[in-house]
């Protein structure tokens, strides 16, 4: 079976910086792969509020994780600088199919991929609601054709 290679800089529309902490590397002296998806929440949630596509402390509605993956390419270990890359993949009815690339330092091949689904649900129910137009307009700005 042959293996996808990393995707680049390029691929992304978005990006978001985080530092690595010394507590996130393990025994390996890399950083534990549980954390990758600490990122991935990191960046989705930073981009969600700072663009305003939904009001995640207040608004009557917010989302929830329905699915997260990620793939391996590179070790990334502290005191590395993580850019977070992120596009659009898929806007359905009530989610939203994110496409995240993990980047060490300033190197233009991920270390890491993968996607994480959000799903728009009513505060008050917790239960799948339509993406407003407004947010969908502003989930079109990152988004990439199939």
């Amino acid at each position: 079976m042959s293996r996808t290679p990393p995707r680049r800089r390029a691929d992304y529309c978005w990006f978001h910086e985080i530092t690595t902490r010394w507590m996130d590397n393990d025994v390996f002296r890399h950083v534990n792969n549980v954390n990758y998806f600490s990122f991935f929440d990191t960046a989705v949630t930073y981009y969600e509020m700072t663009e305003n596509v939904v009001d995640l402390y207040t608004g009557p509605m917010h989302c929830v994780v329905a699915e997260v993956q990620c793939r391996y390419h590179r070790s990334v270990a502290f005191p590395d600088r993580i850019v977070v890359g992120l596009r659009v993949a898929r806007i359905g009815g009530s989610s939203v199919r994110y496409e995240i690339g993990i980047f060490r330092n300033d190197e233009d091949e991920t270390s890491a991929e993968g996607h994480f689904v959000h799903v728009f649900v009513a505060r008050a129910t917790q239960r799948p609601v339509p993406i407003p137009d407004a947010s969908r307009a502003i989930l079109n700005r990152i988004s990439v054709p199939d």
